[in-house]
């Protein structure tokens, strides 16, 4: 199957993966648009993380009110996405492909990535290959045995770090003393925003990861936004 061309308006649609289709969602600003494409990607599949998990469509939602494009799409194995869960390995893949599309059909504009729990080990793993505009990493598993973030080479690009304080699934001292570790390695430091009495799936809080990704991004969007 050829590859579909970048919408012009919001639409659903499959793109021809490794291993088959990518369920692939694409969602254009409702106001100016920055030239700016951010690819969103989703918590653990095998803990029912899809791209319609409430965290990633708040991210996307965010980056969009900014006037971005966002591309949300399922890893291999879920939803109606080909394949099987790759413990990091083949969702990567499914990542440099996603990317590569987007960079053949809009190569005038940037490409940001960005990613909640699961996705954001993806998209940091990722990061230095795919050299992305900005990096926005939400509740990072820093600290989870099962995600190597010692072997990743770091990005250098802009960096945004948001974590919950009361998070009961990644610890939060652990992301904090990450990001602590990583500073004097990085040419840009990363922008830590931690946000008090906030859970996992920042129950009662999406609004203000909202306001916290577009208060944060602002200085980094290519067209001046108005306040």
């Amino acid at each position: 199957m050829n590859a579909p061309t970048f919408p012009t308006e919001s639409a659903s649609l499959r793109l021809p993966g490794p291993v088959g289709d990518l369920e692939t969602a694409v969602d254009l600003p409702e106001g100016p648009a920055q030239p700016i494409i951010a690819i969103v990607c989703h918590p653990l599949p095998t803990e029912g993380g899809t791209m319609h998990n409430k965290v990633v469509t708040m991210a996307a939602r965010a980056l969009r009110e900014s006037g971005i494009a966002t591309v949300r799409f399922n890893f291999r194995g879920t939803g109606a996405s080909h394949g099987q869960f790759d413990h990091g390995q083949g969702e990567s893949d499914d990542l440099r492909t996603v990317a590569r599309w987007v960079r053949e059909q809009r190569p005038e504009a940037q490409l940001w990535l960005a990613g909640f729990s699961f996705g954001s080990y993806v998209t940091i793993k990722c990061a230095a290959e795919l050299q992305p505009g900005m990096l926005i990493s939400i509740a990072p598993p820093a600290a989870g045995r099962n995600w190597d973030f010692g072997a990743i080479t770091l990005p250098d690009c802009p960096w945004l770090i948001i974590q919950g304080d009361a998070d009961e699934i990644v610890e939060p001292q652990a992301v904090y003393d990450w990001v602590e570790s990583i500073r004097p390695q990085l040419r840009l430091a990363p922008e830590l925003v931690r946000m008090p009495d906030t859970s996992h799936f920042f129950h009662r809080r999406l609004m203000d990861l909202r306001g916290a990704i577009k208060t944060a991004i602002r200085p980094y969007l290519p067209n001046p936004v108005a306040d």
